[in-house]
Formats: C-alpha cells, sequence, structure tokens
C-alpha cells in the first residue's frame, strides 16, 4: 500500500467516526419511511437532494423509474468506481424501534417495514462514498464516484433496467454490499459461489367480455347482458385460482429436490373487491422464482406459461403476461474480493457496546428468556475469510451446483468487476432449546441506533477502503479487469431482457395512502 493510500483511507475512516452521528440518524428516517417496492417516494427524494447537496450531479428518476436515481461526482480523469443505495420495505413487517412486538405509531403490523435492513445497505454505501470523496478531496486523487438508486431490490427491479440502459457503463469496478442474511456470510465477501438466477411474472387474467360465455342462455329481451338470471363466464377469480393451484400442485415436478431452488407467488389486488354479481373482470399473480442456473429457471417458465394459457381458458379469460424482472447468476471476481476483504480486516468486524447489548438482553426480557452477557451471534462480531465460507457454503450444496439463491446485484456483475461482501446486521444468539427469535427482533434490532451503527460503520470504512485502492493503485484495477475479461470471454452470459423492456412500475404494487405525514396503509 502507497502512503497516499493509507493516508486516504485514514482521512475516509475518520470522516465516517466524526459523522457517526448524523449517519445514524439519516438511517432511522430512511427505516421510519419503510416504502414497499416501486413505491419508495419519499426515501428517493431524500437520497437526490442529499447528494446533490453534497456536489453531485443526480439524475432523478434514471432509466424510466420514478423512484431510481443515477448519481455522479469527478476529481477529475481517473477510474469510475460504483456503488448503490436500496431503501425498498416489505408489507407485513412494520415494527416500531423497540424492545417488543409492536408496529410503528399509527399502522397496522401489516404496513410495510424494513427487514434486511435495505435502510442500513443505503446509508453504509452513502458512507462510504461521501468518506471516499472527501478523501479525494483532501489527498487529490483523480477519478468519478458513481452511486445508483436502486428500487425494488425485493424483486430485483431496478438493477437489470439500468444495465439495459447503460447505467454501469461507465464504471470500471462495482463495490455490492448487504447485510449479512445466512451464515457463514458474514463479515466476508462471496468468492466462487455466487447468486444464482432470479425469474419473476405477473399473470394478468382479464375477463373483459363474459356476455360471450354462453349466449343461448341470456334472455334475448334483456337489455342487460349479464343479468342475475344468465350464466355468467366463470371470471378473472376462477382463472388465478386455476393458475394458483395448477402451479403449486406440479411443484414436485417442475424441477429436482435438490439444488437450493424455490418459488413464491403474490397476488395483486386490483379487482372489483366490493362488486357482489359481476364477473371478476381483473385478477393478477406474480411468481417469483430462484435458481441456480439459467436452464433451471426456463424449465419453470414453461410450466408456468402453460398453467396459464390453460387457466385463461377456463375463466373465458384472455391473459396477458408482463415480466418483473429475469437476471442471470453472477460473475466471480477474485481479485476484487481480495482487495475488500483486505479492507475489511483492516476495519476489523463490527462490536457491540454496553448500550448495544442492553437493548438485546431487555428484548430477551420481553421474551420471557434469561438475558445472556453475550446476547449477539458470535459470528456477528468476527471476520471469515472469503475461501473459508466458500468452503462451508459448499457443504450445503450438491457439487454440481455453481450458484446459490438469488440476489440482484448479479446483473450488474455483468458489466464491471464486482465484489459482493456482507457486513453483519444485529442478530441474536439462539437461547438453548428454544429455538430462533420471531421475525420481530432483527427487524427492531435493524432501527435501533445503538444496535445498527456498527454495521454503517464497518461497512462504510470498507467501501471506501476499496475504491480509494482502486483509486490509487493501477496495478488492482487492471487485475480485476482482465480477470472480469476472461470470464466473459469464457462464458459469455447474454441479457435475458430486451434493450426497451421497461419496469413495471404501473402494476398495482401496495402503496400507502394520505397526504403529507398522515399516512395509512
Amino acid at each position: 500500500m502507497t502512503e497516499l493510500t493509507a493516508e486516504a483511507k485514514e482521512t475516509a475512516r475518520a470522516w465516517i467516526d466524526d459523522h457517526l452521528e448524523q449517519l445514524t440518524e439519516w438511517h432511522t428516517h430512511i427505516w421510519e419511511l419503510a416504502e414497499p417496492a416501486w413505491r419508495e417516494y419519499r426515501s428517493q427524494r431524500w437520497y437526490v437532494e442529499r447528494l446533490r447537496a453534497e456536489g453531485f450531479e443526480v439524475e432523478d428518476g434514471s432509466a424510466g423509474m420514478p423512484t431510481a436515481f443515477s448519481a455522479r461526482w469527478s476529481n477529475g480523469e481517473g477510474p469510475a468506481v460504483l456503488t448503490y443505495a436500496e431503501y425498498d420495505a416489505v408489507p407485513g413487517n412494520s415494527q416500531a424501534a423497540a424492545t417488543s412486538e409492536t408496529p410503528r405509531e399509527g399502522l397496522t403490523r401489516f404496513a410495510p417495514g424494513h427487514t434486511d435492513p435495505h435502510s442500513v445497505l443505503g446509508i453504509s454505501t452513502l458512507a462510504g462514498l461521501l468518506g471516499t470523496k472527501h478523501a479525494m478531496e483532501r489527498h487529490g486523487i483523480p477519478g468519478t464516484l458513481l452511486y445508483t438508486g436502486e428500487p425494488a431490490e425485493k424483486m430485483h427491479g431496478s438493477k437489470v433496467v439500468h444495465g439495459l440502459r447503460g447505467y454501469y457503463d461507465e464504471a470500471d469496478a462495482i463495490v455490492s454490499f448487504h447485510p449479512f442474511y445466512m451464515l457463514p456470510l458474514c463479515n466476508t465477501a462471496r468468492w466462487d459461489t455466487q447468486c444464482g438466477a432470479y425469474y419473476s411474472k405477473v399473470y394478468s387474467f382479464v375477463c373483459d367480455h363474459p356476455e360471450t360465455w354462453q349466449l343461448s342462455s341470456a334472455d334475448p329481451n334483456s337489455p342487460i347482458p349479464a343479468s342475475h338470471s344468465a350464466a355468467r363466464a366463470p371470471g378473472a377469480n376462477v382463472s388465478l385460482m386455476q393458475m394458483y393451484t395448477a402451479s403449486r400442485t406440479m411443484l414436485d415436478s417442475m424441477l429436482p429436490a435438490t439444488g437450493g431452488w424455490s418459488f413464491s407467488d403474490a397476488i395483486l389486488t386490483d379487482g372489483q373487491a366490493t362488486a357482489d354479481n359481476l364477473p371478476q373482470r381483473v385478477a393478477r399473480i406474480q411468481f417469483s422464482w430462484r435458481t441456480p442456473d439459467i436452464e433451471m429457471a426456463e424449465h419453470i417458465l414453461a410450466v408456468l406459461d402453460r398453467n396459464a394459457q390453460a387457466a385463461a381458458v377456463v375463466g373465458h379469460c384472455e391473459l396477458e403476461e408482463r415480466w418483473v424482472a429475469r437476471s442471470r447468476p453472477g460473475r466471480t471476481n477474485h481479485a476484487m474480493s481480495e482487495v475488500l476483504y483486505a479492507n475489511l480486516e483492516e476495519v476489523g468486524a463490527p462490536q457491540y457496546g454496553p448500550e448495544a447489548i442492553e437493548v438485546a438482553q431487555e428484548i430477551q426480557r420481553s421474551l420471557g428468556l434469561e438475558p445472556s452477557e453475550r446476547p449477539f451471534l458470535a459470528e456477528t462480531e468476527q471476520l471469515i475469510a472469503p475461501q473459508e465460507a466458500e468452503r462451508l457454503l459448499r457443504e450445503h450444496m450438491p457439487a454440481w451446483q455453481r450458484n446459490w439463491t438469488s440476489d440482484d446485484y448479479v446483473e450488474m456483475s455483468h458489466y464491471a468487476p464486482l465484489v459482493r461482501f456482507y457486513v453483519s446486521r444485529p442478530a441474536l444468539q439462539p437461547a438453548q432449546d428454544q429455538g430462533p427469535y420471531p421475525a420481530w427482533v432483527m427487524n427492531a434490532l435493524g432501527g435501533i441506533p445503538a444496535t445498527i451503527a456498527p454495521t454503517i460503520v464497518t461497512a462504510g470504512k470498507t467501501v471506501a477502503g476499496t475504491f480509494l485502492d482502486l483509486l490509487t493503485r493501477p496495478e488492482t484495477l487492471r487485475r480485476a479487469t482482465e480477470e472480469f475479461e476472461a470470464r466473459v470471454a469464457a462464458e459469455p452470459m447474454p441479457a435475458l431482457l430486451p434493450s426497451d423492456f421497461e419496469a413495471p412500475i404501473d402494476l398495482p404494487w401496495p402503496d400507502y395512502s394520505g397526504e403529507g405525514e398522515h399516512r395509512h396503509w
């Protein structure tokens, strides 16, 4: 490491330490907004205004997505490095920043809440971005910082669109962060096993012509085609239920029992919920599936498409299909993993102090458990080398399987050398013979300043250190670029959606109602 690089890293880390209270307040604000996918209007607006105040040029609503953005700041000719923010929350997970189970004030428990939490993902990378910018200005380091706002991560919503529209083309390297969500991937970087393919599609059944279902039953003297006494078309709900039951029944026949694939569904509600005597005109169902590779994903797609055609006929409906996401598996880059993990080692794993421990112990008391002296999961305060994490991860996988689960960073890995890294979020050690804690516990810990601040510090400093290595050490970036180009040449993997693909922002995704500060779910 050159003297310039070392000094610049110290400057960036000091900036993060000096601004930790402010960073934590920013995080609390985003966490409290808790806006769901494609509807993160306030969260996105906060980032756009904050970045402009920090001197970035910001495109508001990038790639035709109202809750996305693309920001750029340059200090002269040099490498361009990119990271990003996420800020979507998950319906059904409203939880106050409290030590007992309770929704946020004024909302039901079915309102959205931050679960991963994406709130800390964005603020941590923002900390690294602004710390890097401060160091570049202080030490005269040339280069460009790129920062994108990525809505609807839970549905792989924006990154495929940004990629297709060229928003990652300027980047020479990309750093992707996520709070840890499974062991052994805690305080480490991915090595060989990246996330796999993710497909998501909405099937809409539309019954626009119920009067043509059975003409012979209609009263020729009635001016009302769907009179109460006439036989009516089964309607969209029937098609939806046929689609749902057929697809769920066929799960065992879709793919092998091994391989770590998953399948989920959601019913979107823009139908005539209060009508009592008309055929349901529209019903929509979304299926999402995660597979180790594209071939498996395509097999599921073929099954679903066939089921949808048959279900539409049953209900006398027309079928409309809409892609939400179609993501490729990720590309490995060892050079990027090595430089990032070296920075993570310099920073060290998060450590939970007395205030955080007291919060955790109070949660244990609220659940009727005896408070433990060290309540946090041991791995959250430990580092694990990428190669060792890889070894442990492979113990749970078939030998043939190359990828595990899915996450939308994979799309970015096809545009530039990328590293995916994880820093612990606060999680409690399971009590003896008690099983896992309820989900609200991790959600609450993600919103309490004392317990979430260590994630911001560690991840932010790691991003800044990695950026500064890439900006000041040409050989580091050269190795990463050469590896990226070799892997692309060895295994070309073209995009799975057309370049003019538009994000499905117009579908009836869940949203808040109300005006100003008076929000209701």
